[in-house]
């Protein structure tokens, strides 16, 4: 079963709630995000920081939005080990937004520290996921130094990263 890192702006988009996002993007969102409720598993943090910012941007209810069905998706697999696996983040000194398990590299220093999360939940996992990602631009802009770490990126949206 394939896993994922599921960056929150792709259930965003998938909802609809991108402005800078075309109708091809929305679309491929969705598709996303479906491969991973069908038939993948998604990868948590052990601290809730992830399930923390989808709650913060998605309905738990599940409605409108296939981005809002997906935050109920994970928050009933949150739980079941063949669905989602919690990556075990241990914080740097009193940094809530830097972890052990981030690469400690210099071309990393200016990489969203909101995103570090995703990055150092992807490292710590036992299943080697793919970071989605459809269009935050951030993750373009790091993608080799991103890759020459072990990460495994999938930009939904390649149109909307120039």
């Amino acid at each position: 079963m394939r896993a994922f890192v599921v960056d929150v702006n792709v259930a965003m988009v998938a909802n609809g709630r991108s402005p800078q996002a075309n109708d091809d993007c929305l679309l491929a969102c969705i598709d996303a995000l479906e491969t991973v409720y069908y038939a993948g598993m998604i990868v948590l943090d052990d601290g809730m920081r992830i399930l923390s910012e989808y709650m913060g941007h998605l309905s738990m209810a599940g409605q409108p939005g296939p981005g809002d069905f997906f935050m109920k998706w994970v928050w009933e697999n949150q739980a079941v080990p063949s669905r989602c696996e919690r990556a075990p983040l241990a914080c740097r000194s009193d940094d809530s937004d830097d972890f052990e398990a981030f690469p400690d590299d210099p071309a990393l220093r200016g990489f969203d520290r909101s995103d570090r999360k995703y990055v150092a939940a992807a490292l710590a996992s036992r299943n080697r996921p793919e970071i989605l990602n459809a269009v935050d631009t951030d993750w373009w802009h790091h993608r080799t130094v991103l890759a020459r770490n072990g990460i495994r990126l999938q930009f939904i949206c390649p149109q909307h990263m120039r």
